[in-house]
């Protein structure tokens, strides 16, 4: 006896029938019905759609039963990994299959969803892959860290050089402090616990970065650009105190901090450059968001003494690396400040799919602006443009 499946595909049943099985109404084994789903999905260009979006809520312990079958048609399985279908509940079990090839891996890795590519980085299949691993690298949704730990993978550190014995006696301390004693303040040489742990948790990262010296976004010449204005504007005698002139900028204490801030910055090694972001000054802190090295520009991030006003100001930054501005979402703290959120929205360096994903939080007169914003994409201007319309429709009513 033919099963149901067969005579679809054969076009040998009408099409009041086929219109059920687009809809999942037929009784018939749930294995076999997803089949036919699939098959509908794939190849019926009437209920294509249909089937789809019973395929996109069908039972899930069915669909996960479905994922982890080795003997499920490869039809299905392409159909259930594939980066526009894949529902991420169902990602452990395809990825446990040994029926999913790592071609349908390397197709799914550098479009997978964030939900996905944390379960993608965990799991040991994609882990002992190279090939995986560097498709997984182009994927937008990485986190720094993320493509710091994926890198590491891929290329490991060099071994370590044994050091002269003398170097033994050295305390954990002086092997975190920076090379420079004459840049290190007293105070430096305990290191906090937030340093500690840090250091810690990217000890591969931060091996794999020894040898990068200090490089920011950008390049030095910016490194002054971006300071704050040091002579203000002065009142014009001759106009009778009512027009203002611009008085002539000379170099003073601001730019003058600025300048040593990025001489001592420019001696420090990586472990230097991370423990001054996260225990130095606003100045210091403002010069490594824009270090190249990620590690060292996300530790800006966690450092104990940042304030809330530097974050705002990180996020409408064009000369900072895409991790750092994904790395701001990152915190819960900086998640939920309105400004942080609407800087990065404007921001043209912000990637596509994070302001895409903060435009529903915006204010009306914002979306109003990014409408008319041209530094930004079409894409984001666009959806301003519809979402301001229709929470103006709103209003009205």
């Amino acid at each position: 006896m033919s099963r149901m499946i067969d005579l679809i595909r054969a076009s040998a049943v009408p099409a009041n029938l086929v219109q059920s099985a687009a809809k999942g109404s037929l009784s018939v084994p749930s294995g076999e019905m997803i089949e036919i789903l699939v098959h509908l999905a794939v190849n019926n260009r009437v209920f294509s759609e249909q089937a789809q979006l019973t395929l996109a809520g069908w039972d899930e312990t069915a669909s996960r039963t479905a994922a982890s079958d080795p003997a499920t048609p490869k039809e299905v399985l392409d159909y259930l990994i594939s980066p526009k279908n894949l529902r991420p509940a169902l990602l452990p079990a395809l990825l446990a299959n040994p029926s999913v090839s790592e071609e349908s891996l390397l197709e799914l890795a550098p479009k997978a969803s964030r939900n996905s590519v944390e379960i993608l980085l965990k799991n040991d299949r994609v882990n002992r892959s190279h090939e995986i691993l560097k498709a997984l690298l182009s994927n937008l949704n990485l986190t720094g860290i993320q493509s710091e730990t994926i890198r590491n993978k891929i290329e490991p550190p060099a071994p370590k050089v044994a050091e002269p014995e003398d170097s033994e006696r050295e305390s954990t301390e002086e092997v975190f402090q920076a090379t420079s004693d004459d840049e290190v303040q007293e105070a430096d040489e305990v290191l906090d616990e937030s340093v500690v742990a840090y250091m810690s948790e990217h000890a591969n990262e931060i091996a794999a970065e020894a040898d990068h010296a200090y490089k920011p976004i950008g390049g030095i010449h910016d490194e002054f650009s971006t300071a704050e204005p040091v002579a203000a504007e002065a009142t014009d005698p001759s106009a009778g105190g009512a027009a203002a002139k611009k008085a002539p900028v000379k170099k003073g204490a601001g730019t003058e901090k600025r300048g040593s801030a990025l001489q001592k910055i420019s001696r420090l090694d990586i472990k230097g450059r991370i423990q001054l972001a996260m225990k130095g000054s606003k100045e210091e802190r403002s010069l490594l968001i824009r270090d190249g090295t990620k590690i060292v520009a996300l530790a800006v991030l966690d450092s104990p003494k940042i304030s809330d006003g530097e974050v705002e100001r990180f996020a409408s930054q064009k000369n900072v690396l895409e991790a750092v501005l994904r790395g701001i979402l990152m915190k819960r703290r900086f998640a939920k400040n309105y400004n942080i959120i609407r800087n990065l929205v404007f921001n043209p360096r912000t990637p596509l799919d994070l302001s895409l994903g903060l435009m529903k939080n915006m204010m009306i007169g914002d979306l109003r602006a990014l409408s008319g914003n041209k530094e930004i994409s079409d894409t984001v201007r666009k959806l301003a443009t519809k979402m301001f319309k229709q929470k103006m429709d709103v209003n009205k009513r």
